[in-house]
């Protein structure tokens, strides 16, 4: 029996796929997880048509992020803290941080998750931080750090 995968299954193929697969496979365990549908010509033309949507919703998305990351050009996002002799931060600077002065200087909420900051920063000066906006389209924001007067 044909079937066209809904979702990746293990050991068999990546949705969107149409798979050769024995009946009782596809009724009992592919049809009744709601893992696969029967590949009728009609199921056919929907899930191409659906996954081609999908693709145009995908560009439209990546093109407002490439044109907002212009906008945006080179950030700089002011931060005071309290330093300690040594000049280290007596905390740091998080993602969560970033992601907030972000967040007040475009007037829009950014997710955390979006700001590549591998480790918080802990240091005064000027850092460089990578933002995704988009899984193909990331920007570059400066975080300076100054100590708190």
């Amino acid at each position: 029996m044909q079937v066209i995968l809904i979702k990746d299954v293990n050991r068999l193929g990546k949705a969107g796929e149409v798979k050769n697969v024995a009946d009782g496979y596809a009724r009992n365990y592919l049809l009744a997880r709601g893992l696969a549908v029967i590949a009728t010509e009609s199921a056919l033309k929907e899930f191409a048509a659906r996954e081609e949507e999908q693709r145009r919703q995908n560009e439209r998305e990546r093109a407002t992020a490439q044109q907002r990351a212009q906008q945006l050009g080179d950030i700089e996002l002011a931060f005071t803290a309290k330093v300690g002799e040594s000049e280290r931060l007596y905390g740091s600077i998080t993602s969560a941080d970033i992601a907030r002065a972000l967040e007040a200087q475009l007037g829009e909420p950014v997710d955390r998750r979006k700001v590549l900051l591998s480790d918080p920063i802990r240091e005064l000066g000027r850092h460089k931080v990578q933002v995704r906006l988009h899984p193909d389209v990331t920007i570059t924001v400066t975080a300076i750090v100054k100590p708190e007067a």
